[in-house]
């Protein structure tokens, strides 16, 4: 333990509040997020660090500070578990690293899917999609009843909904998407939503 606070003090890192030893700074995040992260910088500095469990993170919140951070050192992802089981060892976009790979697949993925004839030929399954969403909450709503929404969630069942027709033709979530295939989906997307949490 001596020989960890010791390599800690070491190193040249910026400005930091106390940390404890196997969470770090996690006890300091407090909802909304932001709001802690902007008490925290105005008590420490534009630049900070924190330890998140074992994550470093560099939290910059000055437009000066994230000029001058602005470079190829910062622009890769952490490894994660996801990274590795979900996306082929780090190789999709989202999970590759900065270079000449992931150059590659932004530029695949500019001329091939996000062309103005590809994202116009799907427009029909985007309005289909933003009706049959709109509708369930309006039908959610004419109950009589008071209830709940979870936006953040519709939205995300919207987005799916869209990419998997677009891809499969096929919805997986909703009231008419009650089929073996699509509860096999949503099983299989609550696994990979805690991978992505590791």
């Amino acid at each position: 333990m001596i020989k960890f606070i010791k390599h800690e003090n070491h190193k040249n890192l910026p400005p930091s509040p106390p940390a404890l030893l196997i969470i770090g700074h996690l006890h300091l995040l407090k909802e909304p997020l932001h709001r802690a992260l902007h008490e925290k910088a105005e008590k420490y500095g534009a630049v900070l660090f924190l330890k998140l469990g074992a994550r470093n993170v560099l939290v910059v919140s000055s437009l000066p500070a994230v000029e001058e951070c602005n470079d190829i050192v910062f622009a890769n992802r952490p490894r994660t578990l996801a990274g590795k089981h979900l996306n082929y060892n780090h190789k999709t976009m989202g999970f590759s690293n900065y270079g000449n790979h992931w150059r590659n697949l932004q530029c695949l993925t500019t001329s091939e899917l996000f062309t103005t004839n590809r994202l116009a030929m799907f427009s029909g399954v985007r309005l289909e999609e933003v009706q049959l969403l709109v509708k369930q909450l309006f039908l959610d709503s004419s109950s009589g009843t008071w209830a709940k929404v979870k936006l953040r969630q519709k939205l995300v069942e919207l987005v799916f909904n869209i990419m998997m027709k677009m891809i499969s033709g096929m919805r997986y979530y909703g009231n008419d998407a009650v089929d073996q295939e699509a509860k096999e989906f949503q099983n299989i997307m609550g696994d990979v939503e805690e991978l992505l949490g590791s």
